[in-house]
């Protein structure tokens, strides 16, 4: 690769990385929910890029008060019903716990509204089914529904599409995330049932959707997370999963929450890194987000048969948390004023939990399972319960 065409490619990725934004920043946003993905991820976010809130509700009012002061939203409501009637909000931004979050858009969607789209979190359910329950919902009122799958829009994360996308790479061969991090279990997690694979890992199959396509199938493994045991039962803490793409090409990735004793006295090795490996090229990175609240940018290098042995390694000041959180809602809202469906939309999304839900049979059968057995059964697997919730009456947001 000549000193021009590595300008010229790094400059591409550099392009690549920002979130194209709507010509009208002023559709007005309702939000639902006041937890850090709201109050410290999308609003900062939005606010950076002039976009709209008017108008916050949570569980707690004095909550919801506390956030809608901290960044200027004039209105605080009591409901989900008091947000989308009002006919300033046209786009409903969602971001409460997976099981909270079907109620709330089924709220919105039978109260009278104007509603034009929904943001919601991933996972977009607690299973297949009730995604697909969504997703069609939203579809027969005629709203557009797209789904928050953050990760793709991490710096590093784009530039690796943008390389496959431009064949700087040639054909896919192989693809690996090996993630090594501690999170921080929200309280609402211990009534899931489940753990790492809806909540962690699903970025990472999303990613490697993103990056190369649908898989055919999948072959999952799960173990207990030695610490998290000590707080709650589950299954799926560390997940180990292997995904076979057509014409050949693989990928897997290493989801491991445990991470050693690093908070009981070793020394810790955290982080995040990925590789993908192409006929003409190589691409490797890492993500920032297990060093949040530090600013620490995801990286890239790539190099390429022409280069020598040498890497290449563009630079950026961005982060995913909470940088990237402009990405999602701006897709969207470029949607709308297209008249397009977004990229991330729902019934796209829908192949995601296809996978996710494919991940938990492999693991209660032993076996590689292929994510159009979910689609075709349209429900989850009726199984030992591994990959569904413990039933609870309904929460408000």
């Amino acid at each position: 690769m000549t000193a021009v065409t590595r300008s010229v490619t790094d400059a591409m990725l550099l392009a690549s990385i920002e979130s194209r934004m709507p010509v009208d920043r002023s559709i007005g946003i309702g939000c639902v929910g006041a937890g850090f993905i709201m109050a410290d991820c999308h609003l900062v976010a939005y606010r950076e890029h002039g976009l709209n809130p008017v108008v916050i509700t949570s569980r707690t009012r004095a909550t919801a008060e506390s956030v809608a002061a901290r960044h200027g939203i004039a209105n605080v409501a009591d409901s989900v019903e008091e947000i989308v009637r009002r006919s300033d909000v046209r786009v409903l931004d969602v971001a409460v716990p997976p099981d909270c979050q079907a109620d709330v858009i089924r709220q919105a969607l039978a109260a009278p509204h104007h509603l034009k789209a929904i943001l919601a979190q991933k996972p977009l359910g607690v299973d297949y089914r009730e995604a697909l329950e969504l997703v069609r919902l939203c579809e027969d009122a005629g709203v557009v529904l797209a789904v928050n799958q953050n990760m793709r829009f991490d710096q590093s994360v784009r530039a690796c599409k943008t390389l496959l996308e431009s064949g700087v790479l040639g054909k896919p061969v192989l693809a690996t995330i090996d993630m090594r991090a501690i999170p921080h279990w929200m309280p609402w997690q211990e009534r899931q049932g489940w753990v790492t694979l809806r909540i962690m890992s699903i970025h990472h199959l999303d990613t490697l959707r993103y990056w190369l396509g649908d898989p055919d199938r999948v072959f999952a493994s799960v173990a207990p997370d030695p610490r998290t045991a000590q707080n709650f039962t589950h299954r799926d803490g560390i997940a180990l999963y292997i995904l076979e793409f057509p014409d050949n090409v693989r990928a897997s990735s290493w989801d491991d929450v445990w991470c050693g004793p690093a908070r009981e006295g070793s020394a810790a090795d955290i982080g995040i890194k990925w590789r993908v490996e192409g006929t003409d090229g190589i691409a490797r990175g890492t993500i920032g987000w297990p060093g949040y609240p530090a600013r620490v940018p995801s990286t890239l290098e790539y190099s390429t048969r022409d280069d020598n042995g040498l890497w290449h390694s563009p630079k950026w000041d961005s982060v995913w948390f909470p940088d990237a959180f402009i990405g999602p809602m701006a897709e969207l809202l470029c949607a709308l004023e297209e008249a397009r469906s977004p990229s991330i939309s729902g019934r796209q999304n829908l192949l995601t939990m296809a996978l996710v839900d494919a991940c938990y049979r492999s693991v209660e059968e032993h076996r590689a399972v292929e994510p159009r057995e979910i689609v075709a059964d349209g429900s989850s697997f009726p199984g030992s319960g591994l990959g569904t919730r413990v039933p609870e009456a309904p929460l408000r947001p």
